[in-house]
């Protein structure tokens, strides 16, 4: 008869199937099928990779040492209970090890996906231009994937990974009801907001600012600075493209549009709009800010919203224009010294300049060799004056996204 193992050689055995386990993650870039055009740069790649080899040498070390502990004689007054504890945690940091490696597999995984794949490579490649403000800092790896839901998201280089680690990538969640036009041009500019912001420490200082101004509205202000700077960024690189994807994306029903709330990181959708076009009067003076604001007045008239959100409306609004003088003047450090409106204004993201692109006859075939940034304000430029129909537009970007994504997989010359 065979002899029955001891409680400890249970938790050796269980030990070691861990470890086996843990040898056999491999690479991303074994491990996912797709093609080369649709794949994630080779950078961001490298940096998931070591990323996740880091995850799995910490885990691996931790179970060696387990069981180094467990065969020793340090471990022969050791309690059932104890050693179940210890084998216990191991299991949880290899579940951490394993968070890690689905949430990047999901997102690569859908590289797969006949078009889509493609589509996301290109977002890649628009989402590092969005980003890239020469000078100031390196743009991380960014790595663009699709979910369900009605607004995007990001998981910011540098912060904290869900099973442990620091994130070595910009990980951008696009809602799918977004890929259909430009829309997804606004959603993805908003989210490259928040990775620049944080790279600038944009939103502590210009917290600490908003705190030295009295009043009850610029704590409101204060409290939805983060969304408010990553809007701004849109505006900037988007012109009004950024305030119409807005329009888009928060269109919702009426409860929501009005409703003020300090616990909610956004500012109510009613005023989001209006500061919007204020930060885009501001930053390219044009009279067509004026019209995508009345646009938004009609479908969202404030006489809709209850007495109440009226008087807190009106308040806040009164003094969006100041909240939008002092976003283009503050000084940061990073920017030094320079205000930030100036560091990020591009001339040619301005109405008038995408106007006049759109007054040239081969407008459409200059789009591939214009930055992806330009090329998506251009298209929503031509979408607001209707010199382009939707179906037009939604082929457009379908093939600049495609262009974007083949040209990075061959190079430039190619």
């Amino acid at each position: 008869m065979l002899a029955r193992a001891s409680t400890r050689e249970r938790i050796a055995d269980e030990a070691r199937a861990l470890l086996a386990r843990v040898h056999r993650m491999r690479p991303m870039v074994v491990q996912e099928s797709m093609t080369p055009a649709a794949a994630a740069d080779v950078r961001t790649r490298r940096a998931i990779d070591v990323s996740l080899r880091r995850d799995q040498v910490r885990v691996k070390a931790e179970l060696v040492r387990l069981l180094h502990w467990l065969t020793s004689s340090a471990s022969a007054d050791a309690s059932s209970v104890e050693l179940q504890d210890k084998l216990v945690r191991a299991r949880l940091q290899f579940n951490d090890v394993l968070t890690n490696l689905d949430m990047f597999a999901d997102a690569l995984s859908q590289r797969s996906e006949r078009d889509t794949g493609i589509w996301l490579a290109g977002l890649d490649v628009a989402a590092e231009d969005v980003l890239a403000l020469p000078g100031y800092y390196e743009t991380p790896p960014v790595l663009c994937y699709l979910d369900r839901g009605p607004g995007a998201a990001i998981r910011r280089a540098r912060t904290r990974l869900p099973g442990g680690g620091d994130n070595p990538i910009a990980l951008i969640q696009i809602p799918r009801e977004r890929m259909v036009a430009t829309g997804v041009a606004a959603s993805l500019a908003h989210e490259t907001g928040h990775q620049a912001a944080a790279l600038l420490q944009l939103v502590e200082a210009l917290r600490l600012e908003l705190q030295q101004v009295d009043g009850e509205v610029w704590r409101l202000w204060e409290r939805w600075i983060s969304e408010i700077v990553a809007d701004l960024w849109a505006v900037a690189k988007l012109g009004p493209t950024a305030t119409m994807g807005l329009i888009g994306v928060l269109g919702l029903p009426t409860y929501f549009v009005f409703r003020i709330s300090a616990t909610d990181p956004h500012p109510a959708p009613w005023l989001r709009v209006k500061l919007s076009a204020a930060i885009g009067r501001a930053l390219y003076p044009d009279a067509q800010w004026d019209e995508l604001e009345a646009l938004w007045d009609e479908l969202y008239p404030i006489s809709r919203a209850s007495a109440a959100q009226r008087a807190g409306l009106a308040q806040l609004a009164d003094s969006i224009d100041e909240l939008a003088e002092r976003l283009l003047a503050h000084r940061c450090a990073a920017l030094s010294p320079r205000p930030l409106g100036d560091a990020i204004a591009i001339d040619d993201r301005s109405p008038a300049a995408l106007r006049a692109t759109l007054a040239e006859a081969r407008w459409r075939e200059r789009l591939p060799d214009a930055r992806p940034s330009r090329a998506l304000a251009v298209v929503g430029q031509a979408r607001w004056t209707r010199a382009i129909t939707p179906a037009a537009e939604r082929r457009t970007i379908s093939n600049l996204l495609a262009t974007w994504a083949i040209r990075r997989t061959l190079g430039r010359a190619a």
